[in-house]
């Protein structure tokens, strides 16, 4: 029997991420739960974010019996994957170490910008990592919380988006950045706009597409990727589902024909 690929978020960010690996790899089962019900994540604690990730870990694991865990959640990939990853024996693909391996492979990385939610940005998850992986690089890391709730109603392109997006990044333009980290999952839906002010000359960093890369290439060298089937997804929720299949379509690219709700 075929298992399927775990990936969670608080809530539809991570519909990005997995939009990705649908892309990447049509012919995988994915199996995508959003914690609607404990949503947001970017404000909560170290131990509740923790916790939470566990649950949800266990949940997919014991009943589903998932092969991979993706962590399509900035704030949890920041807060808790070392402990996931010494808890579980399956691979579990965070957020972090993909975007910070871009960055290291760029060929002008002198500075560099971050952008995430309070809890990402306040757990210095990112800071470190690309402190150790280019210590020649200027970090700059910025907390941008309003551009979740902006994504999440649809407003990617409006006037008001455009005054948020430019309020948070003009120390960017002041000081210009060989890249910048959309260190949360809402953030590719502004990518248009985020560019646009930015100008070409800043490499947009995308953890969906990072952390697709890494993806593919464990399934590959461990000999569990899918090679024959049709593509399946399910949505799955912890809080009620008529929101999040409202807001999901914005996200993930398409339609979501079903989503349920369970109880962790």
């Amino acid at each position: 029997m075929d298992r399927p690929i775990g990936v969670f978020d608080s809530g539809v960010g991570g519909l990005t991420v997995l939009r990705e690996l649908v892309r990447a790899l049509p012919k995988e089962i994915f199996l995508y739960l959003g914690d609607t019900a404990r949503v947001p994540y970017g404000t909560k604690s170290r131990e509740t974010i923790t916790r939470y990730s566990i649950e949800i870990a266990n949940y997919l694991i014991t009943r589903h019996d998932i092969k991979m865990l993706v962590v399509a959640c900035n704030t949890a990939s920041s807060l808790a994957l070392p402990v996931l990853r010494k808890i579980y024996k399956i691979p579990v693909v965070g957020m972090v170490d993909p975007c910070v391996r871009r960055v290291a492979a760029l060929p002008r990385r002198e500075a560099i910008g971050v952008i995430g939610t309070t809890g990402t940005i306040r757990s210095g998850a990112y800071e470190q990592a690309l402190r150790q992986a280019v210590p020649q690089a200027r970090v700059h890391c910025q907390p941008a919380p309003l551009l979740v709730s902006l994504a999440e109603e649809g407003w990617t392109e409006s006037p008001v988006a455009r005054a948020v997006i430019a309020e948070y990044l003009s120390p960017f333009r002041v000081h210009p950045q060989d890249a910048l980290i959309l260190g949360c999952t809402h953030y590719p839906v502004l990518k248009k706009p985020i560019g646009e002010f930015l100008g070409e000359k800043t490499v947009l960093i995308d953890s969906g597409e990072e952390s697709t890369r890494v993806v593919d290439i464990l399934l590959s060298e461990s000999g569990m990727k899918r090679i024959g089937g049709k593509p399946e997804i399910r949505f799955m929720v912890t809080d009620d589902p008529d929101p999040f299949m409202r807001v999901g379509e914005t996200f993930f690219g398409a339609k979501l024909d079903s989503v349920e709700k369970v109880v962790l």
